[in-house]
């Protein structure tokens, strides 16, 4: 890099630790420090002082004055901020970090969240501003966090709505002070995980490598205070999971220099949580397990050089052992009058401090990263060498948190979850708790006095706040102990106080320590008046309360909405989300007319259990804006949508309605093509099953969502379509009643509806049914006398039959749903059980086409065989076809593409797959049937009806004896003669010779096909 010069615009250890790799790769190195915070600055070449780390235009300016080449941000302060990476660009100074480009991406986290969901990467709940916020809060427990920067800081959880307001303000100052910036957003809470972090490299042509993961799950109040490269006991399965999420979204962002890509991980779920587009605190121990030197990585790819330039091509090797890394932090301000550092095999330390240094309240608290790494070790030995290297690092002048430190790592499997840390810091004194000494508050903690919220004479209450100090760019709240009046102030804004200082004296005070007076008794059924406002509010979407309403849908002979999801859900089990909305068309009706004639904006959501586990369930609401999609109505679709999503849950929508609604006024949107619900719909097929049911008129957007579903159940009454009378007439294209447009009669046939039903009582009981599969085995069953699937096959072996009694006689007795009976009928797609176990079957019909797969049947196979692998059901596959449909007419239908996609689908399963032969079994369509070829399921095994070929066995004569046959003039003899090759052909392909030249694995007695499909499936 010849005589270039880097600026490093940061302090303390990172400082340090760039200083010295710009040294080693023969940079000049400048630094800048802030008032007497200078013990980095002693090994750059030069030094300049500055007024604030968060001065952009000071730190263009000292590089410009240095003539430096690059600058270095390190981590916080300016590191993940775009607008700064511009104008280094703009004054000609390389930014040592990813482009503008990605740090407007990842520096933003409510941005980048977004990037993820486009991604396809998991992300918990999110809301934006504080009335998002509070939405969210109303599901569980919530994280606000900064949009930039890190460290713990601008973060808080909320578990009630009374705390949000001030947690948002404490969360906004605590950005703006660190970071420069003080937008918030809001995530859901999920408590009980890991929190894993990938750490990706990229260079400016666009590639990128993963130099793998890191476990940051030991973290006090949302700082990270351990962490372990790579992260232990992390399924294989999972890391590559998690590892290509990471690697993906880089991609998709051309991720440039560093970016460092978390998780939250609970059981083998993940859910992305933010980037961190800089070099991270815990670079170290992802250097101490691959050997590579991030610093002198961002220095080169800065400079213009490619992964393979730096020895990043191809895969990553292996991680050579583990490493930790331990934060040693101050926990009081004052002088360091002694600074002892571990040594040894293993083990690294990363420090600026010196004896005789100066630990205050302005900056991170930070002392030393003391790093420990067994080569060829365990993760337990990695910690252990920690621990002891913490013992022998000896500071006198103050307190540091080696002690809690060394507890942790004692702990056994202390990564399992974000609040272990938490658990063994009990003992410690909380931030937010003041000490009360003699009617004395007292400071919990050194600090600068940032508010004072009483006055001298003012009675408080306990628990009440008294002031804010804030250290370490960190804000906390000292709340009163107990109740009383305030005697006098000690605190001054401004002014620094050191831990257990006086801050303010109360006068007779109670509670604190249980010597007040008797508490009111409670009067536990009471009443409170913002109560009876709120169940007033919900009365008017209940069915009771909406007489005329309900009269008019039972004389319709229809279900209202509550009614129905009173049916699906298991009783008492039901939580509504959204009850309060109203339509948003306030600058056109009064709120009153809206509270009374819109609740809910028309439709029902929440969560609830069917069959005993959780499930989404969201219903149109055809009485209130005949069930149209709003704009409140979208988002309550959304959320419950992204719980389904968070949540892996089931959902059942009763889509009943008539699409998009105009008459919505409070919006500013133009077209509302922004509307994320048919994204949010089409992302969750494959990843939960998706159960539609309708009666009466669906049409547009509520016919959309209706698609996306797994299955679609419809009563007679019926009508689906992508568009209303309303809209066809508007097309041009004529005027029709609504009945006329997509009635079952169109609709069943097509394929459109899976299950035709009589009414929503019945509509339910199959949906009930349809998810049940997908929930598990049954405890209980009964099975069919199994003798009698030896007579289903005619010994005719040219008479057709009824599959279905074959189907009917495997399954164990009323456990057979079958989907589209109507539409492809030349297969049948069924769900069973098997002993209570849950399957996915496949069938020949022979009654149809003799069995032959046309068009509509491979088609119908094929999206079959995706719902079961999607989740996780066996298939079991019942051939009996003489192959795939031919001819002109055929062809028309574009026959080689949809057979081809049966194919495909087949050789892509994941889950397990038998097959069962029952007759014919020819050419490609019996190759179709068992997932492409006899070798294909795990066993295929046939009865002994069974007859195999290339192609149909008169087809098959007809060609290959052709001349022969054409030789013979006598019609009779021509007619033995062909009946005789038919007969050698049918005894060369029967079963037993199949079976004799190992082309199936068996022939089985049809009595017992149960046994020998469980025993091929295996443990379920």
């Amino acid at each position: 890099m010849g005589s270039a010069a880097v600026l490093v615009a940061n302090r303390g250890e990172i400082a340090v630790r760039v200083l010295r790799a710009a040294s080693e790769a023969g940079l000049r190195s400048v630094a800048v420090y802030v008032g007497g915070d200078d013990g980095h600055a002693r090994l750059a070449d030069e030094a300049v002082p500055l007024g604030d780390y968060l001065d952009a235009d000071a730190l263009l300016a000292a590089a410009r004055s240095t003539g430096c080449d690059f600058l270095h941000p390190g981590y916080g302060f300016l590191s993940e901020d775009a607008d700064f990476a511009r104008r280094c660009a703009g004054a000609g100074i390389t930014f040592v970090g990813p482009t503008p480009e990605v740090l407007a991406i990842f520096g933003d986290k409510a941005r980048a969240r977004e990037f993820a969901a486009e991604a396809g990467v998991p992300v918990l709940a999110g809301a934006h501003g504080p009335d998002g916020a509070r939405e969210l809060l109303a599901a569980g427990p919530v994280m606000i966090k900064a949009v930039g920067g890190g460290g713990g800081r601008g973060m808080r959880v909320v578990r009630r709505a009374e705390e949000l307001d001030k947690a948002w303000e404490r969360c906004r100052s605590e950005a703006q002070q660190g970071f420069g910036r003080g937008e918030l957003y809001a995530e859901r809470l999920l408590e009980g995980a890991r929190h894993i972090e990938v750490q990706v490299v990229g260079d400016a042509t666009g590639a990128v490598t993963h130099l793998w993961d890191r476990d940051c799950s030991a973290q006090l109040r949302h700082q990270k205070v351990i962490e372990i490269a790579p992260a232990p006991e992390l399924p294989e399965n999972t890391r590559e999971q998690v590892l290509d999420a990471a690697l993906r979204m880089a991609r998709a962002a051309r991720c440039s220099n560093l970016v460092t890509f978390e998780f939250m991980l609970r059981g083998e779920e993940f859910w992305f949580i933010e980037a961190n587009p800089r070099l991270q605190v815990e670079h170290t121990v992802t250097e101490e397990v691959t050997g590579v030197d991030l610093v002198a990585v961002q220095l080169r790819l800065a400079a213009g050089a490619t992964l393979a330039e730096v020895g990043l091509s191809g895969p990553p090797a292996p991680p050579r052992g583990f490493a930790v890394q331990a934060r040693v932090n101050a926990v009081e301000a004052g002088r360091i009058t002694r600074f002892d550092l571990p040594s040894g095999p293993g083990v690294r330390v990363d420090t600026a401090i010196r004896a005789g240094a100066e630990v205050g309240v302005r900056y991170d608290p930070l002392l030393a990263k003391v790093i420990a790494h067994v080569p060829a070790g365990d993760a337990e030995a990695a910690c252990a060498r920690a621990r002891r290297a913490l013992g022998e690092f000896a500071v006198e002048g103050v307190r540091t948190g080696v002690p809690l430190l060394r507890d942790v790592l004692a702990r056994p499997r202390f990564w399992d979850h974000t609040g272990v840390v938490a658990e063994l810091a009990q003992a410690h004194v909380a931030p937010e708790d003041a000490k009360s000494l003699d009617g004395t508050v007292v400071a919990p903690l050194s600090g600068t006095v940032l508010s004072v919220d009483v006055c001298p004479g003012e009675p408080v209450r306990a628990g009440q706040q008294l002031l804010v100090l804030e250290a370490m760019k960190m804000e906390h709240v000292v709340r009163a102990p107990g109740s009383g009046v305030v005697r006098l102030l000690h605190a001054r804004v401004g002014e620094t106080v050191g831990e257990g200082a006086p801050l303010a004296g109360l006068d007779d005070v109670t509670g604190a320590h249980g010597d007040g007076p008797a508490a009111e008794p409670v009067a536990p059924d009471a009443v409170r008046a913002d109560l009876a406002e709120a169940v007033h509010r919900h009365s008017f979407g209940l069915d009771e309360h909406r007489p005329e309403a309900v009269a008019k849908r039972h004389a319709l002979g229809r279900r209202t909405a509550r009614e129905n999801i009173d049916d699906l859900c298991d009783a008492g089990t039901f939580t509504e989300f959204g009850a309060l909305a109203i339509a948003a068309q306030r600058r056109r009706r009064s709120l009153d007319d809206l509270i009374r004639s819109t609740p809910a904006d028309g439709m029902v959501t929440g969560t609830g259990r069917v069959n005993g586990q959780p499930c989404v369930a969201m219903s149109y609401d055809y009485t209130v804006l005949a069930g149209t999609q709003g704009l409140q109505n979208h988002r309550k679709t959304d959320r419950m949508l992204e719980i389904a999503e968070e949540r892996r849950l089931p959902v059942v929508l009763f889509a009943e309605g008539g699409g998009g609604r105009p008459g919505d006024t409070d919006t500013t949107s133009v077209a509302g093509l922004d509307v994320t619900t048919f994204q949010r719909m089409g992302r969750l097929s494959g990843l939960v099953p998706l159960v539609g049911i309708v009666s009466g008129r669906c049409f547009a957007g509520n016919a959309a969502l209706l698609g996306c579903c797994d299955v679609v159940i419809a009563t007679p009454d019926a009508t689906i379509g992508m568009g209303g009378p309303a809209m066809i007439e508007g097309g041009g294209l004529g005027v029709y009643r609504p009945e006329e447009v997509g009635p079952l009669s169109v609709q069943v046939p097509n394929g459109v509806v899976d299950v035709a039903v009589s009414d929503e009582a019945e509509a339910v009981r199959v949906a009930r049914r349809c998810l049940s599969y997908f929930q598990g085995p049954q405890g209980s069953w009964a099975a069919p006398d199994q003798r009698l699937l030896r007579q289903v096959v005619p010994e005719n072996r040219r008479r057709a039959y009824d599959v279905r009694a074959a189907v009917t006689g495997l399954a164990d007795t009323d456990s057979v749903l079958e989907l589209r009976p109507e539409f492809g009928v030349g297969v049948l797609t069924c769900l069973v059980r098997i002993e209570g176990r849950p399957l996915g079957l496949l069938a020949s019909n022979p009654a149809h086409l003799g069995g032959a797969i046309d068009r509509d049947a491979a088609d119908k196979a094929a999206r079959f065989l995706e719902l079961c692998d999607a989740f996780g059901l066996p298939v079991v596959s019942l051939c009996d076809t003489p192959g795939f449909m031919v001819g002109p007419d055929a062809e028309r239908t574009a026959t080689v593409r949809h057979f081809a996609r049966l194919f495909v689908t087949g050789a892509k399963l994941r889950v397990p797959l038998v097959s069962l032969v029952l007759r014919k079994a020819y050419g490609l369509g019996a190759m179709a049937m068992m997932g492409g070829s006899t070798r294909a399921p795990l066993a295929t095994a046939a009865w002994p009806s069974g007859e195999f070929g290339g192609m149909g066995l008169e087809g098959a004569v007809g060609l290959g004896h052709r001349k022969e046959l054409e030789a013979i003039a006598d019609p009779a003899e021509r007619a033995r003669v062909f009946e005789e090759r038919v007969a050698e052909l049918y005894e060369r392909g029967k079963a037993v010779n199949a079976a004799a030249a190992l082309e199936i694995d068996a022939v089985i007695d049809p009595a017992g096909s149960r046994a020998w499909i469980l025993a091929a499936l295996g443990p379920a």
